[in-house]
């Protein structure tokens, strides 16, 4: 097991001027699950690529423990990558499949035969050993491709979407078994999804990039909480964090009759971001017009417009934008009424409506 340092790490794509990946340093800890999450075309799978050897570093450095691998082969770094696709052997059984990093490496029968045999243990695949990959389920093979990775016994575990080919709950079960697996067996593992549910319920740890730098990396709690800037509030829960620019009158953000304080160097206008369930029913506030009503059975989900038309959406070009409310699933109202709620003053975030930073 080792530590994994990235040091002002960047990767250029010919043909290109903005880096793939912007100056980024990152710290993993000694038997650390990171995730690294963000949109499509963040960065995140090109830091692991990065990591594995497999893209080059235009600048800074990589450590695995004390070793910089920066210019390591990857067959010399002594990490195992699973993919989003399974890779498999269609000829050959799990036993064969697991084991044959270690027969190319040359490791004796018996000790290849113990390796894989524990790893099967601990994945549940004891039964399975004789089959071909035609004759497993998706999650069956999801789970070969990790123990080939397994009886490695790597120093760092890379996992690029591991999950992305399987259905919804199966994806579900999956992700709980990697998360036991990894806690069990102690080895430090970077882990890249786009799926913010699946970042917050798996890692010690998340990174949230965008563009290609890094925006924030914390417990999934504190993202949650005290998120740095806008794009990670709204990027982190689900559903996702309510963000509007009020115009701001004597020391107060106006989101119609309800009214926010601001500090003030909060400027003409502000982003308030509310969660949810940060509203609450009430006689005289911010007014929102009823638009679809989602009943999930132990929460509802009200999805509406602001009525007063001097408040935006932060984010100006998402026309489909709407307000989410938390509502009594008992008592949810209907498509074109007007509800009016309150804010909790702990569940509100302000950011700068210029450049998205954290104001409060």
């Amino acid at each position: 097991m080792a530590s994994v340092v990235f040091e002002q790490a960047t990767r250029i794509y010919p043909g290109t001027t903005n880096p793939a990946v912007n100056k980024l340093d990152l710290v993993v800890k000694d038997g650390e699950f990171l995730v690294l999450v963000g949109p499509s075309g963040c960065g995140k799978s090109t830091s692991l690529r990065m990591l594995a050897g497999l893209e080059e570093i235009d600048n800074g450095r990589i450590l695995i423990g004390d070793r910089d691998v920066t210019n390591v082969a990857p067959k010399d770094r002594d990490i195992a990558m699973v993919f989003q696709s399974y890779a498999l052997y269609p000829h050959m059984t799990v036993a064969e499949n697991m084991g044959f990093a270690l027969k190319i490496a040359g490791t004796p029968k018996e000790e290849r035969a113990r390796r894989v045999l524990d790893a099967a243990k601990l994945l549940d695949l004891e039964p399975y050993l004789d089959r071909k990959p035609k004759a497993l389920s998706g999650g069956q093979r999801q789970r070969v491709a990790m123990g080939r990775a397994i009886v490695r016994e790597p120093q760092v575990f890379l996992m690029d979407e591991p999950l992305s080919n399987l259905d919804a709950k199966l994806r579900v079960a999956t992700r709980t078994q990697i998360a036991a697996l990894q806690r069990r067996l102690g080895i430090t593992t970077v882990y890249v999804t786009h799926d913010q549910v699946e970042a917050m319920t798996m890692g010690d740890r998340v990174a949230v990039l965008k563009d290609g730098f890094l925006q924030q990396v914390d417990t999934p709690r504190n993202l949650y909480e005290n998120p740095a800037n806008a794009f990670v509030a709204g990027f982190i829960g689900s559903p996702a964090m309510n963000l509007l620019t009020a115009p701001v009158s004597a020391g107060n953000a106006k989101l119609g009759n309800l009214s926010v304080p601001v500090p003030a160097s909060a400027g003409a206008s502000v982003t308030v971001g509310i969660r949810p369930e940060g509203f609450s029913p009430a006689s005289t506030g911010f007014d929102v017009i009823v638009e679809v009503v989602e009943e999930l059975g132990a929460d509802a989900f009200v999805y509406g417009k602001p009525a007063d038309s001097s408040v935006k959406f932060a984010n100006a070009t998402d026309e489909g934008a709407q307000v989410i409310v938390r509502w009594d699933p008992k008592n949810p109202p209907k498509p074109g009424q007007t509800i009016t709620v309150a804010a909790n003053p702990a569940a509100i975030h302000l950011f700068n409506a210029t450049t998205g930073e954290r104001i409060k």
